[in-house]
């Protein structure tokens, strides 16, 4: 058994999953992983996350070293979220999802087909 943090961890699949599991965080990092962003053009990449939501699953990924947060004194606020060195680390892992998924999209493409 591993320890992170006073977590225990019996697969480090775990572990993987506590900082992105969910719906959302793995889309979040995949975008941030294309460019700088701020939080309104996250909102709008991402139309089914409520507010509330999106602040919440920003806070964790910054909380577990995935992601900056960089404020700038102006008026109105301005905040940009990009990955730290530790978050592009899991590109590898963004993109064997995101071929696994074309992958499960044409399968089910061809599946429905058969059934006409």
């Amino acid at each position: 058994m591993n320890k992170i943090d006073n977590k225990s961890y019996n697969c480090p699949i775990e572990a993987t999953l506590d900082v992105v599991g969910g719906k959302w965080k793995v889309i979040i990092l995949w975008y941030l992983y294309e460019k700088t962003m701020r939080f309104s053009e996250l909102k709008k990449v991402l139309p089914g996350i409520t507010q509330k939501m999106l602040t919440q699953q920003l806070r964790e990924l910054e909380r577990d070293g995935m992601i900056n947060r960089k404020i700038y004194a102006q008026v109105p606020p301005k905040v940009e979220y990009s990955l730290t060195e530790y978050g592009k680390s899991i590109k590898p892992i963004l993109q064997a999802m995101l071929e696994w998924g074309k992958k499960h999209i044409n399968k089910n493409k061809n599946n429905c087909e058969i059934r006409k």
